[in-house]
């Protein structure tokens, strides 16, 4: 029987002149089409406008609409034909499946993205302690782990030409892997040029979370059916808090380069003002979201992700974490120590970002984007409100 579904699938996509659909985004495709028919959830969120523009759910639009998707959960609480009817509709669910299809297909080097995919949180923390236990040992040749204080001067532990070197490659490959896969994204099906209105309405709702209100301003759907917007807020102090720490280290550079003006910084300093509210953020919104991971109903999103989801986790509290010890004790004699494991796991963070759940954040944005620039456009269809 799955090799007849498999052979019928594959026929349907060639006579479509399309790419044959994987079982996932067949169930996608399926349960748009009983979705396309009920229309009950069309101004839940941009998923359902986006939808009715199509007939037909080829590999490039199941992709797109399983990353505009935010999985909220509102649809699925809301329809009459979610499991147990015998339809199974359940439209978070099997969008989060092909998710993680879009991250591994779209990985550069594809090879990475799959070994991260099976391990996500085994490798997510065994890569920032390894790296961590380098730079351990790197300070053990050079000296004593433990010293006399050194006023907070890391350039004592770790020269500054070698941390630059270190990240600055890191970084940029991070940058690189992203890109290639947000490129491999948009010309799956691009939707045609962008005008300033569409991208900044994209950019608008991507910093407002705007698509985690439910789609009504309440929030997402908890286990027991209630709405809460706590799952809205977790995500703002974590992509908040992350954003004052990549601005923290963009304002040290800039105080270092043209300022002239070198580190240690003060305490009320802006470059550490911004990372001590950035690492606050990030450790008190990863908190809140494996907490709300660990007891989120088997309905809501993709079981199966959770490991590459709590791997992600438990790197941003890794480094939010060590991040505000070694603040804290930078003037002690185990800085170095600190040190060591802050830069590992912030290493060991930009390595995987292309592969793991912050790979979301780049594919949800090009598809709130697409999103825009289709809305703009005139529905040839016109089978439904937009």
């Amino acid at each position: 029987m799955q090799q007849l579904d498999a052979l019928a699938r594959e026929a349907v996509a060639l006579a479509q002149g399309g790419t044959p659909l994987s079982a996932a985004e067949a169930e996608v495709a399926r349960q748009l089409q009983v979705c396309n028919a009920c229309r009950y959830c069309e101004g839940f969120c941009a998923v359902f406008p986006a939808m009715t523009r199509r007939l037909e759910f080829g590999k490039a639009d199941v992709h797109y609409l399983a990353n505009l998707c935010h999985n909220c959960g509102a649809c699925l609480h809301a329809c009459q034909y979610a499991p147990p009817h015998e339809f199974a509709v359940n439209v978070p669910q099997a969008m989060a499946v092909v998710r993680v299809q879009t991250y591994s297909e779209l990985a550069w080097p594809p090879a990475l993205g799959a070994l991260y995919r099976r391990n996500g949180a085994t490798l997510a923390i065994a890569t920032g302690l390894g790296l961590a236990l380098f730079l351990v040992l790197a300070r053990v040749l050079k000296g004593s782990l433990f010293h006399a204080p050194l006023a907070g001067n890391f350039y004592a532990v770790f020269p500054h030409n070698l941390l630059v070197g270190m990240f600055g490659v890191v970084f940029g490959f991070a940058v690189l892997a992203l890109a290639m896969g947000a490129r491999g994204f948009w010309r799956r099906e691009s939707p045609g040029p962008a005008s300033g209105a569409a991208v900044g309405e994209a950019v608008t709702d991507a910093l407002r979370l705007k698509y985690l209100d439910g789609g009504h301003g309440q929030g997402c759907n908890d286990a027991d059916d209630r709405f809460t917007l706590w799952r809205r807020r977790w995500h703002h102090f974590t992509f908040y808090g992350f954003l004052l720490c990549f601005a923290a280290t963009g304002v040290a550079t800039l105080y270092h380069y043209v300022l002239h003006l070198h580190a240690p910084y003060p305490l009320a300093s802006l470059p550490v003002l911004l990372g001590t509210l950035g690492g606050v953020g990030l450790m008190i919104g990863p908190v809140g979201l494996l907490w709300l991971n660990l007891r989120r109903h088997p309905l809501h999103g993709d079981g199966a992700q959770r490991p590459m989801d709590r791997g992600f986790i438990a790197l941003l509290l890794a480094n939010s974490v060590t991040g505000l010890a070694l603040l804290a004790w930078r003037d002690g004699g185990a800085m170095a120590l600190l040190l060591a494991l802050h830069l590992g796991f912030v290493m060991a963070l930009f390595l995987t970002l292309p592969y793991g759940k912050f790979a979301h954040a780049v594919y949800r944005v090009a598809a709130l984007l697409k999103y825009a620039i289709e809305r703009r456009q005139p529905n040839r269809l016109q089978l439904g409100s937009d």
